[in-house]
Parts: structure tokens; sequence; C-alpha cells
């Protein structure tokens, strides 16, 4: 492949990545502000739901998070076996190793942030500082 095809391909990569964040986040965000208006007092049925569109929604997510930054480090290796290099292309390869925090940190921060939410959304308000123990 050519340098410019490579780099076309590293731009789409890092567009895939960026578009796969947003459903996620957008989720956890509405799942957050729901929380704040009463989502944790909802039918257990309703709590679990939720929980199960997080889930899928993130699930989903870290796999394209994960195949796009794989993809991306494997393009940044083409691109370093080019005999020269633009300044563009230096800068992609040097960038690759970042594409590791999409492969592993973010996804791990989304299971945290999910565990989290589950918790809140499962155990319900009577645990809470107002509620009964």
């Amino acid at each position: 492949m050519t340098e410019r095809e490579l780099l076309g391909l590293w731009a789409k990569a890092r567009g895939h990545l960026i578009f796969s964040q947003l459903a996620p986040t957008f989720l956890l965000i509405v799942t957050a502000v729901a929380l704040g208006l009463g989502l944790d007092r909802a039918n257990l049925l309703v709590r679990v739901g939720v929980l199960g569109i997080l889930l899928a929604s993130g699930v989903l997510g870290a796999l394209v998070q994960y195949s796009v930054a794989t993809q991306a480090l494997a393009i940044a290796d083409d691109l370093d076996e080019l005999p020269t290099k633009s300044a563009t292309s230096r800068q992609a390869i040097a960038f690759a190793p970042w594409m590791n925090v999409a492969r592993f940190v973010t996804p791990t921060i989304f299971v945290v942030i999910f565990i989290v939410l589950s918790i809140a959304l499962l155990v319900g308000p009577e645990f809470g500082p107002h509620g009964r123990m």
C-alpha cells in the first residue's frame, strides 16, 4: 500500500474510534442524570433493563475500540516499513503506542463506571444516606 492509502486508513481508524465512544458515553451520562432524577426508585425490572442497555452498548463499544486500535497499530507498523516517510506518517507512528489506551484503559474505565452505576441502580435509595439500612 502507498503512504497515502495507509494514512487514509489511519484517519478512518481514528474516526471510528471517536465514533465508537459516542453511544456508550451518552448512555452513561443519561443514566447518571436519570439516577439524580429518581431512576434508582423505578421498578427493579426497569433498572435491570437499563443495566442491560448499558452493558450491551459498552461491550460493543469496547469491542470496536479494541479492534480499531489494534488495526491502527498494524497500520502504523506498515507505515514504519515504508522506505521514506512524511512528517504525518512519522507522527502517526510516534502516536501509535497511545492506541493501547483505547485498547485497554478506556474499556477498564467503562467497567468501573458500569459497576458503580450497577450498584446505584440495584441497591436503590433504601440504602442511601437518607434511606433505611
